[in-house]
């Protein structure tokens, strides 16, 4: 019974990622397809319509956002909007966490978590993989020791995790890409195969 389970889970564990993978973004084309087209035809007769076109209106329309957004005007407009949501309890907590997930997924400059690093928490040797955030956090607050850095520990199997104020000692880099120590961290490390960074020997 074992072995029929053991080939049950390994069989889920290999069509799950992929199934709901192609889940999400059949429901992505869904739902553009259904909102979108909806509006295109109030727009153009519905004999010109075609299945589809609610689709490629939406992938034109994310094409025209990220465009537009090299544009200092309209940065200022959506930073302007940002902050205007900031304002709001509830809402600044999900679009913040939103908004800071896709811009680390979408590579953006401005907005690049930090250095991958680990942090030692425990003797003898107890480490968790992090990201070095702020070098000078004495800075914001001067009560802090001047040697005191900032390190996100992202949390497994889930958006979010916590931000530690350590001494530098306490820290050691890591060969990790900020891609690949973000995925380590989020599957608990299962990572496996061409998806794992190379090992490296430590001291």
């Amino acid at each position: 019974m074992k072995k029929i389970s053991r080939v049950f889970l390994t069989g889920l564990a290999t069509i799950l990622p992929s199934a709901l993978t192609l889940y999400i973004l059949f429901w992505l084309g869904s739902a553009a397809e259904s909102r979108l087209g909806a509006a295109i035809k109030f727009i153009i007769p519905e004999e010109y319509y075609w299945t589809g076109m609610g689709l490629v209106a939406g992938i034109g329309l994310v094409f025209s956002v990220g465009l537009l957004m090299k544009a200092y005007v309209v940065r200022q407009l959506v930073k302007f909007g940002e902050e205007m949501l900031g304002r709001v309890p509830l809402v600044k907590s999900v679009y913040g966490s939103i908004r800071d997930l896709m811009k680390f997924l979408a590579g953006s400059k401005d907005n690049q978590l930090g250095q991958v690093v680990r942090v030692k928490i425990s003797e003898p040797d107890l480490w968790v993989v992090g990201f070095l955030t702020n070098e000078h956090v004495s800075k914001i607050d001067p009560s802090l020791p001047d040697d005191y850095v900032a390190v996100y520990l992202p949390l497994s199997y889930q958006i979010g995790g916590h931000t530690v104020l350590v001494p530098r000692s306490a820290v050691l880099p890591s060969s990790m890409s900020a891609k690949d120590a973000m995925r380590f961290a989020i599957t608990a490390g299962m990572i496996t195969g061409e998806n794992a960074p190379a090992r490296t020997e430590t001291r």
